[in-house]
C-alpha cells in the first residue's frame, strides 16, 4: 500500500468516525425530543389535553419541516454531484484484474442513487 493509499483510508475512517458521532449527537436529540414527548403529558392529567396537543404538534411540525429542509439539502447536493461521482468510475476495458473494482464502484453508485431516490429524488 502506498503512503496515498494509507492517508485516503485513514481521511475515509476519520470522515466515518466524524459522521458517527454526529449521528450519536442526533440519537440523543431524540432521546431528548421523547423524553420531552413523555412529559408534557402532564397537561393532558392536568385537564389541559389542549395544551398538550398543541405542543406536539409543534414539536412534530418543527421536527418534520428541519429534517425535510435538511435531507433536500442533502439530496440537492448528492444528486449535483452524480455526473461527477460517475466520472470517478475505474477503468474496466475488459482486464479481469480490474472487473471486482468495477463491480463495487457501480454497487456503490447504485446505492447512492437508490438513496437518493428514497429522499424524494428522480
Amino acid at each position: 500500500m502506498d503512503s496515498n493509499t494509507h492517508a485516503i483510508g485513514e481521511a475515509e475512517r476519520e470522515a466515518r468516525a466524524r459522521i458517527a458521532r454526529h449521528l450519536q449527537d442526533l440519537h440523543w436529540l431524540h432521546l431528548a425530543l421523547a423524553e420531552e414527548s413523555r412529559a408534557i403529558k402532564r397537561f393532558t392529567t392536568d385537564g389541559q389535553a389542549g395544551v398538550e396537543m398543541a405542543l406536539a404538534t409543534e414539536m412534530l411540525e418543527q421536527y418534520l419541516g428541519a429534517s425535510a429542509g435538511f435531507v433536500e439539502n442533502m439530496r440537492g447536493r448528492f444528486e449535483a454531484r452524480l455526473a461527477l461521482l460517475r466520472r470517478g468510475e475505474p477503468a474496466f476495458g475488459g482486464r479481469p484484474d480490474q472487473a471486482p473494482e468495477h463491480g463495487a464502484f457501480w454497487l456503490a453508485f447504485s446505492r447512492l442513487c437508490a438513496v437518493l431516490r428514497r429522499c424524494g429524488g428522480g
